[in-house]
């Protein structure tokens, strides 16, 4: 058995310590896959240690510890808030200075190594890319989720990096900013979650072309800051997003709606956010999968007339609906939709910015006797 004889060592593992200690009360389980009973059990044993004031019974403590505990406890030391880049005062960087034990346990851990930000164009990129290429071996095949920012615009060295572990990302974010060259997507083969972030207008022809062809992996994609029109997303071809089952949009028109439901045929989640006009059309379409549909649009409250919206599309599967900024809600478009659709509707939500009357929303029960109905005007961001 290792001894543990280090003053110094002593301390920095009861600092690191009590840093786990006081993050692992944040349930994240759904995370890591650790159950509610081996969060108690590892709870309790980082109190047994913390308990021993004396450094020789601390040590004696801490190295009494199994391997399968401080794994655990590890697991709950990570970052929650997304992908950060390495840092040696940030997990699981931190683990693997305390001492030799926990180095050992911590770089033979993969899950530890699965969550990364990568950043090129700006510093040493030699430096920066040894560094993240042996974070990422650690990850030993283990599904990824990475964080991408190119402030050179140039996807070159971070495509070259990544090429090796580019079948292990499920999940990535990028950062488009002006002046950026695309990065095809369907290069991702298992990819599953993709979110979108730009600096301003200027990148939508280098994301348009990023997500020209998804992969048949990819079930979830948000598009934040981006506004894409009808025009821009009939160049897409008719199959390009048919395996996403969650979308996340900003649009400019409503007219982009039916679009999207032909693109995305198996879609049973869409976020649409937006400036909507009015939309006339005779072309019906029905979508057999959308379960929830969630609306923001940016109408004054005055606004009486007859969006559209409804009018020409059938979703027989729908089950809730949330709607904000769209001024007037058009009733008897949405009830004849209903109607139409005979959908088993749960959840109806009127954020701020929406006017309904008190006859509108009792017909709705009536039409769903187990109906939940919200009005909640505090729900008035534009963004979800």
């Amino acid at each position: 058995m290792q001894t543990f004889n280090s003053t110094t060592d002593s301390s920095a593992v009861s600092d690191t310590l009590q840093n786990i200690s006081d993050g692992v009360v944040h349930d994240v389980s759904g995370r890591n896959g650790v159950s509610y009973r081996d969060r108690q059990l590892v709870e309790e044993q980082a109190k047994i240690v913390l308990s021993n004031n004396s450094q020789k019974k601390f040590s004696s403590s801490i190295w009494r510890l199994p391997t399968e505990i401080l794994a655990q406890i590890f697991l709950y030391c990570l970052p929650e808030n997304g992908n950060l880049a390495p840092a040696p005062y940030l997990s699981p960087m931190l683990l693997t200075t305390v001492c030799r034990r926990w180095r050992e346990i911590a770089v033979d851990m993969p899950n530890l190594w699965r969550r990364l930000r990568l950043e090129v164009g700006h510093g040493d990129w030699q430096q920066r890319a040894f560094c993240y290429d042996s974070y990422l071996k650690r990850s030993r095949g283990r599904q990824l989720s990475l964080t991408l920012e190119c402030y050179n615009n140039d996807w070159t060295e971070l495509r070259s990096l990544l090429q090796p572990y580019v079948d292990q990302i499920s999940s990535l974010s990028l950062w488009f900013y002006s002046g950026a060259g695309s990065l095809a997507m369907a290069d991702f083969h298992g990819l599953e979650e993709l979110v979108i972030y730009t600096d301003g207008p200027d990148p939508v022809l280098a994301v348009t072309h990023s997500i020209a062809q998804l992969p048949p992996s990819m079930r979830s994609l948000k598009l934040m800051n981006l506004w894409l029109n009808l025009r821009l997303l009939s160049d897409f071809s008719p199959r390009a997003w048919a395996s996403l089952t969650n979308l996340e949009i900003v649009v400019d028109g409503l007219d982009s709606f039916p679009r999207l439901l032909r693109l995305c045929p198996n879609l049973s989640s869409l976020t649409m956010i937006g400036i909507f006009t009015a939309i006339e059309t005779s072309e019906t379409l029905v979508h057999a999968n959308l379960q929830s549909l969630r609306i923001s649009g940016h109408l004054h409250l005055d606004w009486a007339g007859n969006l559209g919206l409804f009018n020409s599309i059938t979703l027989p599967n729908l089950r809730a609906v949330e709607v904000r900024n769209i001024g007037q809600w058009p009733h008897e478009e949405f009830k004849a939709f209903l109607t139409r659709s005979q959908c088993p509707l749960e959840s109806l939500i009127f954020g701020g910015g929406v006017m309904t009357t008190d006859r509108q929303l009792a017909e709705y029960v009536t039409l769903f006797p187990s109906l939940k109905l919200v009005t909640d005007p505090m729900r008035s961001t534009f963004y979800f």
